[in-house]
Order: structure tokens, then C-alpha cells, then sequence
């Protein structure tokens, strides 16, 4: 044992701690170096912490640490490294079969394998740590549960059932298997069948199965708007303002104060338009453009949110939680209340706003030589809808715009065409997919789909907001500011080989994964154009694409074949671009980037976060169309619809209905007098006897055969294979 003098002079020569609590980095360093589990007291001690709040601030950090999978508690109480245990912290993603995964917090290597008695504790979305244990029989890594770090759902919405006296609700998420009890006195007065929110109060255990009490009745399964009550209640998606937020935004006002346009660079006599779908009722973006020298000016001018929005006030608070704003057939949760959204911030026409400015010269070959980032204020002159600047672009209709627009509109169309030579160069994908719009009757029903082809108006407004876009990338790289930029990771490799093996079986000429570039995808579109299979083969393509997210790592747009990109021109409906407007305004008002509020290790955790949104988002839009799809053929059973496949698999053929943009299961089962083996290669289902083959891209008449609105499901049979039944039964 040390002397008590030995200890005086260890005491002595300990560096005293300068924070007040050591930073994540500083703990799992320590960590590190103690080679083993360590308690709080040593902890304490080795920090020289003092007095009861210390104690307090530290094991709050700690909790943050267990809760972000960094490291867990044992037994012993004592602290551990997740790293040194052989464990993996990640997020669960259920399957409706039972089993699931986790998708690795660190992205290295496969997610690992659930098997459905390790999924008997978790949910869908849970953040969990598993230890590897081994390989499944396919060779992916499979893990068990060790604990689970934080839950994703507080509630869950479904069916309200009754079982032999029983309360039941069943998730309307297909991923949640597990069925929630709801005790007698907990029922809030649900009746059988109907919709409901469950508020869990025990989470599922391997032994026991989770129990809750109903906190809202949404309604009749056949309710008008029931899906998309359904689905944001699944989703978490909040639609609640807090009251210090309800406060906050009655502070403002209706119109821009005088005081907030000082020191402004004054636009309001430039003819800025505002160009949106028929439907738009917030106006982010604004354009100008000019002729200048053998080139253009061109003005893009983005809502000024972040004026409004403080960092770190009530309404930033929520606008995270949030993330997105979610745009639904039937309506529109926003990021920020519409005093905002369609009010203050909205460049609604003819009123002041507040407005940072992205101001671009632009060669005539479609490079912008020079831009610069200023605060302005502006009054949109009009607000023009897709539909009018393409029928003035076109020559339908010259007074579908004011005349005093016509010139800016023709210098906008002319800059768009060297926009267009440049991104053609440059090799961005070019999937110009068709817009599908529903069109609801009185009932919340679809009453008509729409489905248009994009026209040259929507393109030269994404090419002005891309080249806006990309000069705050490069704005942020230059001045080495922490923000987040929307990457796009070059193709997953085993993604992009399926892919391949399936256009190399067409002729195709197509490079490994590891070489492939942006304009080869286009290379490869531009040899199947023309074809029947074109429409599938660009689908898959799509498929085999990663999908973009939002981090501080720039590792560049491989779909727009960009080295630098960030989300700047939709501040009222995204909240990565608001973080871009702060670091810019930050720098243009004479910061440097060391003394910006937020540090890397903050914008990857916020990154991490608005990516999640945005995949809620998607996840919830994408459950109300197909639940309305559904709804739409249920009345179409027996009806016959020319189609095309669009995806292979073991059990059955993906066929669409173009004309509605609907999609629908061909059991093998229904492709009768044969049986019939999947070729992954080819991306066939090839008949044994017959040889006959359906493949990607072929068209198919179909009948609808039936439609389940439990799971989503439509199921076709081909027509073609029932007509043939019936020849070959005569001839006998």
C-alpha cells in the first residue's frame, strides 16, 4: 500500500481538470488507458472532480455515452467499453416475419441477424447493444441481445381487438410483431375494430409481452384521413406545438419590422420570382437572372428562417425533433408553424421579407466563375406556378406571366440550357422519372392519379437550387466551418454486382462496382433507351444507389456527380439547410469558424438525427400512398390492366400498372402448367418444362386479384397465363 506521503504528492501532481466535466473523447481515452471496467469513484478521483454536482454532471454524461452505445454498465456497476467487449451498439429494424437486424452505429461491415427469440424483447427502431455470436447460414453475422440502449416508441398506433375478453392492439406497423394487452380499466373507451393510439407502459421481455393503455381513439378503419392519422402517430411524428413555442411565435408579428432590414443589401425593386407546383403554399426560394457579358447574373434568393429561428430557442428545439416538414396527400405537417412557414418567411409576393442571398456569375459554358453570399431583403414580383413559366417557355400561352417577367424568364431558359450542356458533361445520373400526383374526393379517397412527365420549367428551377447549393458546399469547405453536407456514397458493391450480373446478361457493357462512375450510369441508359425494359432497367439502376444523408464528412454527390454539396434553398421545410444558413451568415458577418456554436462532434450527431427524420418521413408518405393505392383498387377486383414487371424474386413477379403507377404481386403460384426457378443472374423466373421465362422490363396483362388492406398488398394474376388455361383445356 502506498504511504499517506505518496499520496499527498500523487494528489500534488495531478493536473487539475480545467472543465467542468471531461468531454466524451477525454472519458473513453481514460477508459482506454485503465485497460478495465472502472467505477464512477475512479472516475471521479483520476478527474479530481469535487462535491456532489460534479458527481451529478458526470454520471449524466455518462448516461449519454450508454445511451449513444459507447460504453454500458455491468453487473459491478462499473463502466465498460462497448469496442472492448466484442459488442456492437446499432439500431433494430424489424421484419414482419419476426427476425430482424441491426444496423451497425459504426457502418462497418454487415448488419447483423436477430432471430426472432432476440427480437421477443425489442421493437422496431429500438437502439440496442448485441454481442456477436456467430454466422446465419448465409454467412451474415448474427448477434444477441445484451441490452437495449433506448426505445424508439413510446406509443404505437393500430387495431383495438378483442380476444375472448382479452384487449389487444395489433401495430399498424408491419415490423412490430408483437401484440400490446390493454387491462380493462385501460381501454379509454376503444371499441372493438376501431383505430388507436397505445401508450406502452411494460416493453416486451422473452417471457412476457408488452402492455399498454389507450390514449386516443383515431377512429373507424374507413375513416376519412384515418391513413394518415395512422401513420403519423406509427411514425413519431410530432404535430403538437409546445407553449413556449405557441409564445415564442406571437412575438413576431405579421409583417417585417424595420429595424430587422437595416444593414441589408436592399432587393426589392429586382424582379425575383417565385416559381412552385399549383399546390405550394410555402415559398423557400426565389430567382433572378440576367444577361451579363457572354454569360449570366443570377440572383437565388432562400427565406431567411434562421433570422427567426435562435438557436437553442423553444422553436430550434422543436424544428429538431422535427427535422422535415412531411408532405402528405391530404395535408402537411411543417417543421414550423405556418405563421412562418406561409407567413413571415414564406416569399410570398409583393411583401417584404428577409432573405440570404446566394449571387452567381455564370459563364457561358454553365460554370459559375464567382458568387457571394449576402443578407438582403426582398419583394417577390409574382408568384408562377410550373404550369405557367412552361406554357411561356413553350409558346402556349405568353400571358401566362406578367410582361415585365418575359425577358428574366427567356435569360432563365437560356441559362438552364447551359446548365444542362454542363451537368451533361460532368456526367450527373439523369433518372428524369415521372411525377405522381393523387387527387382526393370529399371522402379523403383518391378520386384520380395523375402521373406527368417533368417539364423544362421544374428542371431549370433544380438546376438554378443545385448551382446555389453547391457554392454553399464549397463556401463551407473554403472557410473550414462544422456544417452538414448531403453526401450520396458511391453504389453498395454487392447492390451494384446483382445489377450487373443482370445488364451483362442483356449485352450490356457494364464496369465493376469499384470503377464505376456517374456517367456510365448514363452511358448505360442512353443503350436501353427506346427499349420496351427501358422503365425497369432505370428503376433497378435506382435501386442499387445508396441513399443520402446528411453528415459534416464531405465525401461528395456521386448522383450529381459533385465533389461538394450541401441543402441550402429550403430552410422552411429542412432543418440541415437552416444549419447551413447559420454557419454562412456566421462567416459573412465576420466569424471565424473556431468560433462557431456548433463543433463537428455536434453537426454528426445532428446529421445523424435529420437523417433519421427523413427516413421517418419518407417510411410515413409512403405507408399513406400505399394504403390510398390500396383503398383505390379495392373496387377494381376482376379488372383487367395492361402492366410491366419491374421486379424478380423467388416467390413471384412485381408488375405496374403505368397508368397508375400502382404496383402488385404475381404469386409464382399464378404462373400456371410449370414450375418455375428464380435466375438471380438474368433477373428471371425461368419454367423448368416450358423454358418459358418473365424477366425484368417485359410487359404483362394483369388482373387484380385481390387487395389487403391489413398488409398493403395487391396481388395480380397474368391474364395471358389464365387465357392459355382455358385454350388448352379445350383442346382436350
Amino acid at each position: 500500500m502506498p504511504s499517506r506521503k505518496t499520496k499527498k504528492r500523487s494528489r500534488q501532481t495531478r493536473k487539475p481538470y480545467k472543465h467542468p466535466i471531461p468531454s466524451r473523447n477525454e472519458l473513453i481515452d481514460f477508459l482506454e488507458k485503465a485497460g478495465r471496467p472502472l467505477k464512477v469513484k475512479e472516475i471521479i478521483e483520476n478527474f479530481d472532480l469535487k462535491g456532489e454536482r460534479m458527481r451529478t454532471l458526470l454520471e449524466e454524461r455518462l448516461e449519454a455515452m450508454h445511451r449513444a452505445g459507447q460504453i454500458i454498465e455491468n453487473r459491478r456497476r462499473e463502466y465498460c467499453l462497448t469496442a472492448k467487449l466484442d459488442l456492437v451498439t446499432g439500431t433494430v429494424s424489424g421484419h414482419p416475419d419476426g427476425f430482424g437486424f441491426v444496423v451497425r452505429d459504426d457502418g462497418n461491415g454487415d448488419d447483423v441477424y436477430l432471430s426472432a427469440r432476440e427480437m421477443r424483447s425489442l421493437f422496431d427502431g429500438d437502439r440496442a447493444v448485441i454481442r456477436l455470436v456467430g454466422f446465419d447460414r448465409r454467412g451474415k453475422p448474427e448477434g444477441k441481445l445484451v441490452e437495449v440502449l433506448e426505445r424508439a416508441a413510446r406509443e404505437v398506433a393500430g387495431q383495438f381487438i378483442r380476444e375472448r375478453g382479452i384487449g389487444l392492439v395489433i401495430p399498424d406497423n408491419p415490423k412490430i410483431v408483437h401484440r400490446v394487452l390493454v387491462a380493462k380499466g385501460e381501454t379509454g373507451g376503444a371499441k372493438h375494430g376501431q383505430m388507436v393510439v397505445a401508450e406502452i407502459l411494460d416493453y416486451p421481455t422473452h417471457i412476457e409481452q408488452a402492455t399498454g393503455r389507450i390514449v386516443k381513439v383515431i377512429g373507424a378503419p374507413d375513416q376519412k384521413g384515418i391513413a394518415t392519422d395512422i401513420a403519423i402517430h406509427s411514425n413519431g411524428i410530432p404535430t403538437e406545438w409546445p407553449r413556449a413555442v405557441r409564445k415564442q411565435v406571437t412575438k413576431f408579428g405579421s409583417t417585417v419590422p424595420t429595424a430587422a432590414k437595416k444593414g441589408r443589401v436592399d432587393l426589392r425593386d429586382v424582379d425575383l420570382v417565385t416559381i412552385d407546383g399549383a399546390d405550394a403554399r410555402d415559398f423557400d426560394d426565389a430567382v433572378y437572372c440576367e444577361r451579363s457579358g457572354e454569360g449570366w447574373r443570377l440572383l437565388v434568393a432562400i427565406a431567411d428562417v434562421a433570422h427567426y429561428v435562435e438557436m437553442d430557442s423553444a422553436l430550434d428545439k422543436q424544428a429538431t425533433v422535427r427535422g422535415t416538414s412531411v408532405y402528405f396527400p391530404d395535408r402537411v405537417v411543417p417543421m414550423l408553424p405556418e405563421e412562418l412557414s406561409n407567413g413571415l418567411c414564406s416569399l410570398n409576393p409583393k411583401v417584404d421579407r428577409l432573405c440570404l442571398v446566394c449571387d452567381m456569375r455564370i459563364g457561358k459554358t454553365g460554370k459559375v466563375s464567382r458568387s457571394e453570399f449576402v443578407e438582403g431583403v426582398m419583394r417577390s414580383k409574382a408568384r408562377l406556378t410550373y404550369g405557367q413559366v412552361n406554357d411561356f417557355l413553350t409558346g402556349k400561352s405568353t400571358r401566362s406571366v406578367p410582361r415585365r417577367l418575359h425577358k428574366r424568364l427567356q435569360d432563365l431558359q437560356d441559362l438552364y440550357k447551359a446548365f444542362a450542356l454542363n451537368r451533361s458533361r460532368r456526367g450527373a445520373i439523369e433518372l428524369d422519372l415521372p411525377m405522381t400526383k393523387f387527387e382526393l374526393n370529399e371522402d379523403g379517397e383518391i378520386a384520380r392519379i395523375v402521373t406527368a412527365p417533368r417539364n423544362d420549367a421544374h428542371r431549370l428551377i433544380e438546376e438554378c437550387m443545385i448551382a446555389a447549393n453547391v457554392q454553399a458546399a464549397k463556401f463551407l469547405r473554403r472557410h473550414r466551418i462544422s456544417s452538414l453536407y448531403r453526401v450520396h456514397a458511391r453504389p453498395d458493391p454487392e447492390r451494384f454486382d446483382e445489377l450487373r450480373q443482370y445488364l451483362v446478361s442483356l449485352g450490356l457493357k457494364v464496369p465493376h462496382s469499384e470503377h464505376v462512375e456517374p456517367m456510365q450510369f448514363n452511358r448505360l441508359l442512353d443503350q436501353v433507351a427506346g427499349r420496351a425494359d427501358s422503365a425497369a432497367i432505370s428503376m433497378a439502376m435506382l435501386r442499387s444507389l445508396t441513399h443520402a444523408e446528411y453528415t459534416p464528412n464531405n465525401v461528395g454527390h456521386f448522383g450529381l456527380a459533385l465533389d461538394a454539396y450541401a441543402h441550402f434553398t429550403s430552410p422552411i421545410r429542412r432543418y440541415p439547410d437552416l444549419l447551413v444558413h447559420r454557419a454562412i451568415r456566421h462567416i459573412i458577418r465576420g466569424g471565424k469558424a473556431g468560433g462557431f456554436p456548433y463543433d463537428k462532434g455536434r453537426m454528426e450527431r445532428l446529421g445523424t438525427i435529420t437523417s433519421a427524420h427523413e427516413r421517418r418521413a419518407e417510411d410515413a408518405t409512403r405507408e399513406v400512398e400505399a394504403w390510398l393505392k390500396c383503398q383505390y383498387m379495392l373496387d377494381r377486383v376482376g379488372e383487367d390492366y395492361p402492366g410491366v414487371v419491374t421486379g424478380v424474386t423467388n416467390f413471384g413477379l412485381f408488375v405496374q400498372i403505368p397508368e397508375l403507377q400502382i404496383d402488385g404481386l404475381v404469386h409464382v403460384t399464378s404462373l400456371q402448367n410449370d414450375y418455375y426457378k428464380f435466375d438471380a443472374g438474368r433477373q428471371q423466373l425461368v419454367g423448368e418444362r416450358s423454358g418459358r421465362r418473365f424477366g425484368l422490363g417485359e410487359p404483362m396483362h394483369v388482373q387484380v386479384q385481390r387487395v389487403d388492406m391489413d398488409t398493403r398488398r395487391i396481388d395480380f394474376r397474368p391474364v395471358e397465363a389464365e387465357r392459355e388455361t382455358v385454350r388448352s383445356r379445350r383442346r382436350r
